[in-house]
């Protein structure tokens, strides 16, 4: 082959690489605008939300509703959150002040709302799904770090992301009661996929199965006991209930309600002042933005933590001036299967620069526990939400 052949070949090789290398790189600068300031694909990851979001449901997020928050931590591998491998996927090296785009409305009650987790600024290596300020308070903060770190600390932006309902917006006052939430003194509106748990004692045998599938009961969370018999804790939304009271091998079925305060470090604010439990919560004001509460040692557990790691003020001034003026509005979010969802209840208040978006649309929905092609749930495909 002569030289010029050769130089052709070579030649033309280099341009298909480089036609690739092109494609790949605009493909991964035009996905990255749309994750930032359009939609980004968010997978559910836990139950806490059935039976309005299943575990396995796919969604596009979207992050024009409330605005897109422009990215705080810059230095990120494309399509990655937070970690790649074993390690984080991002550099702290830079870091920018939050801003938020305006949006085309706020958060309202009654939003599905996906946010980074408040409690996810500090995490332990060993154990990065479980709460680690939760841990700290159980195991002591030198036993926790010893057996499950080392201790990672995450930027605002790089927390890992729930999904939960807004039961209380800024200024709201929230109770729970009985485990009914209300707000401003009336009983929040109970939406179709919100799920309690129960007690149903059945004549000895279990539910049918193809039942329990038509209901869309989630098969992971049931648990029959034979010494009941039943079920000691069922989750069903009031729609399920109705038809499980029908059922022939049902002989009773009971609210599974915990009324009465446990251990005060299981329930925000974490304090023996006050006597709170998962049912029987509150009041509680949710601080709004330019309000100012009085600030006494009675009530500093509800909002010190705001004050010192979300707004980064001083606490003892505060507390010393006797009163706090809040700089940004917060809000109160609970999963809809009210007994199987860590949410505000353990940790507190959402501010609103930890907000990401509003769920859309699901475009695909999978369940783990079952093969395929039967694990696919086809009927969720494309519902908006």
């Amino acid at each position: 082959m002569s030289r010029r052949k050769k130089f052709r070949t070579k030649s033309k090789f280099l341009n298909w690489i480089l036609d690739w290398v092109d494609a790949i790189l605009f493909a991964v600068v035009v996905v990255t605008l749309i994750n930032v300031f359009w939609f980004q694909s968010f997978k559910i990851p836990s139950s806490s939300m059935e039976s309005s979001l299943y575990t396995g449901d796919h969604l596009f997020v979207s992050k024009l509703t409330y605005g897109a928050r422009l990215p705080m931590t810059p230095l990120t591998i494309p399509f990655t959150h937070n970690v790649i491998g074993n390690g984080e996927s991002y550099s702290t090296s830079v870091q920018w002040k939050y801003r938020r785009l305006p949006g085309f409305r706020t958060v309202r009650k009654g939003d599905c709302v996906v946010f980074g987790f408040p409690n996810g600024d500090t995490v332990l290596r060993k154990a990065p799904a479980e709460d680690y300020h939760a841990v700290v308070r159980f195991m002591g903060r030198e036993a926790a770090e010893k057996a499950l770190g080392p201790v990672i600390v995450r930027p605002m932006d790089k927390k890992d992301h729930y999904v939960k309902r807004c039961v209380a917006a800024p200024g709201d006052t929230l109770e729970v009661r009985d485990g009914l939430v209300w707000v401003n003194g009336q009983q929040q509106e109970v939406w179709p996929g919100v799920q309690m748990s129960y007690r149903v004692v059945t004549t000895g045998r279990e539910l049918n199965p193809k039942i329990v599938d038509q209901l869309g009961l989630n098969v992971a969370e049931l648990r029959f006991s034979p010494s009941l018999p039943g079920y000691p804790e069922l989750p069903l939304t009031a729609a399920m209930l109705e038809q499980v009271k029908g059922m022939k091998n049902v002989v009773s079925v009971e609210p599974v309600l915990q009324t009465e305060p446990g251990d005060y470090r299981e329930i925000f604010p974490f304090s023996p002042l006050f006597s709170w439990s998962r049912d029987s919560f509150g009041p509680l004001w949710i601080p709004r933005k330019g309000a100012t509460v009085e600030l006494t040692p009675a009530n500093l557990p509800l909002y010190e933590r705001i004050i010192r790691d979300y707004e980064h003020a001083d606490v003892d001034s505060a507390l010393a001036a006797g009163s706090y003026t809040f700089e940004q509005d917060y809000y109160f979010m609970m999963g809809d299967n009210r007994h199987n969802s860590l949410d505000s209840r353990y940790w507190g208040f959402v501010p609103e620069d930890h907000i990401v978006g509003r769920p859309a649309v699901i475009w695909l929905s999978t369940d783990a526990g079952r093969k395929f092609p039967n694990n696919i749930r086809w009927r969720r495909f494309f519902n908006f939400l």
